[in-house]
């Protein structure tokens, strides 16, 4: 049986920096998981929701991004949009990233060193008003766009436990392979307050530039959430081997 809980508290100790994400955008889109399973590192399993994978984009606001020794008063701001889907580790359900675009080259280089993130810089864009927003990406050298526009709909609150939308926004750790092994990183937040979205354009990149099939330019599921305050904690050695 996988906890999907006991990661969404918070760990003992300081954290390694705060952040706050804000106006995130979540695109899922349903996959067949024997189509996505060799896109994901072996040591980790897929994590499904009643038998179905999913692949996400998401796109947001990173604010206030400060390490625990940065002063807040030198805090920074970027855009990112990451490509991800879903896996568990040691039956810790967690996010794997398949690429992660942002539009500071200060945060790409400190979070492929430190993290091994697949990190890459972008011209990115963000605006709207209300109920309408849009964003637009185009990666370094034009490798791979991405553009959405969407408006909010139905304010749904936090999710419920063991519902889709508990699966696939409250989210805590994330896994990734450095040197031949596999890493676990972790946050903190509150619940997200969640809302359904309607995409009403989508241009999308992104997905095959990671190497995967093309989904579809509509995703089967678009929510939005005004955004959460971020505790982060250091990366650790999981101590398994790819």
């Amino acid at each position: 049986m996988i906890d999907r809980m006991t990661p969404s508290k918070r760990p003992g100790g300081a954290n390694a920096g705060t952040q706050r994400w804000e106006s995130l955008l979540f695109c899922h889109w349903e996959i067949d998981a024997e189509t996505l399973r060799p896109h994901v590192p072996a040591a980790m399993d897929l994590d499904t929701f009643q038998g179905r994978a999913y692949v996400g984009i998401v796109p947001f606001k990173m604010r206030d991004i400060r390490p625990s020794w940065l002063p807040r008063r030198l805090a920074f701001n970027f855009l990112e949009t990451n490509v991800r889907t879903y896996v568990t580790h040691n039956d810790q359900p967690g996010v794997y990233f398949f690429s992660l675009d942002a539009s500071s080259r200060l945060a790409v280089i400190a979070a492929r060193i430190g993290w091994a993130l697949p990190y890459h810089y972008a011209r990115m864009s963000a605006d709207g008003s209300g109920d309408a927003h849009r964003y637009h990406s185009v990666r370094r050298g034009g490798a791979a766009e991405h553009r959405v526009s969407f408006r909010l709909a139905e304010q749904l609150g936090p999710s419920v436990p063991e519902s889709l939308e508990h699966f696939l926004f409250e989210r805590y750790l994330l896994f990734v392979e450095k040197k031949g092994r596999v890493f676990c990183g972790q946050v903190h937040h509150e619940p997200y307050d969640v809302w359904t979205a309607e995409v009403t354009e989508l241009a999308d990149q992104l997905i095959t530039a990671a190497g995967l099939p093309e989904l579809g330019q509509r995703p089967a599921l678009a929510h939005y959430s005004p955004g959460v305050d971020v505790e982060v904690f250091s990366i650790r050695d999981t101590g398994v081997m790819r």
